[in-house]
């Protein structure tokens, strides 16, 4: 299977890369300069100097000698799909010092909505660097997500169970961390950030913290950094979070709700349908917080 990096691949450096220096001219200036001088005890301005000591003496301070560096930020890549729970993974990500290089997924699902809104949300996270890797899970099939099987509807959160659903795509989140850790190694990054949920996660077996060790364990016995000692960590902010309580950290962090999208079967024009697993939690999540799910729906579609 090819790998093609999509033409439309987002690049934007994070302005923490930016030192301070850069809009001081003075900073930049006397940043490696060194002073000359009298040290504590030494000659003073003017004094004469010891014929021994040749013609020219130059005492340096100690503190004079001192070059401070600011510690490098480190790199995390981050699984953005654009959706509420990737995208609030991202903030976390970012609240705990990390430079975000997100990696997002075209893989032959049902709309391009969710790939819109990851655009949206790395965007205005101004992540270092956005890509977005094409893939064809088409040509397998087994979900609803991508072959014609339809998505299943329902009026209620409470009708979902914690059966595996048809909405599963096999080995999905598999595929999607092994170009994250590829990405990482390439960075020399060691920590990769996604948004997995135990709690209120539709009953997908690769959103359970089992599944996540297995696959960390495995990265390090895999890649060329693990083997030489970059022990590899995933982390997963939201893997104890419900929906609800997902959200309550978003919006704490600044997450605009606005751009994101989740819907499974959404309309042409973008619309969710309110009806899908993914819309009944997403809703539900807004509701336990009195919120409205800024997000659009089809008109009559916010069942909760």
């Amino acid at each position: 299977m090819l790998l093609f990096w999509d033409a439309r691949v987002q690049i934007e450096h994070s302005p923490r890369a930016a030192c301070s220096e850069d809009h001081n001219p003075e900073a930049r200036a006397g940043k490696n300069r060194t002073r000359l001088g009298p040290a504590e005890g030494g000659p003073a301005p003017g004094a004469s100097v010891p014929s021994d000591a040749g013609s020219i003496m130059q005492v340096m301070s100690a503190s004079d000698s001192i070059v401070t560096h600011e510690p490098a930020i480190p790199k995390a890549v981050v699984l953005l799909s654009g959706g509420l729970d990737s995208a609030t993974a991202l903030a976390i990500a970012q609240s705990e010092a990390y430079e975000p290089y997100a990696i997002s997924f075209r893989y032959g699902q049902r709309h391009a909505v969710e790939l819109d809104a990851a655009r949206a949300v790395a965007e205005a996270a101004g992540v270092a660097r956005h890509v977005v890797v094409e893939i064809d899970l088409r040509v397998f099939g087994g979900s609803a997500l991508t072959s014609d099987i339809a998505v299943p509807k329902h009026d209620s959160a409470s009708e979902l169970t914690q059966d595996i659903p048809i909405t599963y795509v096999p080995a999905r989140n598999t595929i999607f961390l092994a170009y994250a850790l590829a990405y990482a190694e390439v960075l020399e990054a060691n920590d990769i950030v996604i948004g997995v949920n135990a709690l209120d996660y539709s009953g997908y077996p690769d959103c359970r913290p089992e599944y996540i060790r297995a696959f960390e364990a495995m990265a390090k016995l895999a890649t060329k950094r693990g083997v030489e000692g970059n022990a590899l960590s995933i982390h997963t902010p939201l893997i104890d979070l419900t929906k609800g309580e997902t959200v309550r950290r978003g919006l704490a962090l600044g997450v605009d709700y606005s751009l994101t999208r989740s819907c499974y079967d959404p309309a042409p024009t973008g619309e969710a349908c309110g009806h899908c697993d993914s819309c009944l939690l997403r809703l539900r999540a807004f509701a336990e917080n009195g919120l409205t799910d800024p997000a659009p729906y089809q008109t009559g579609a916010r069942a909760v």
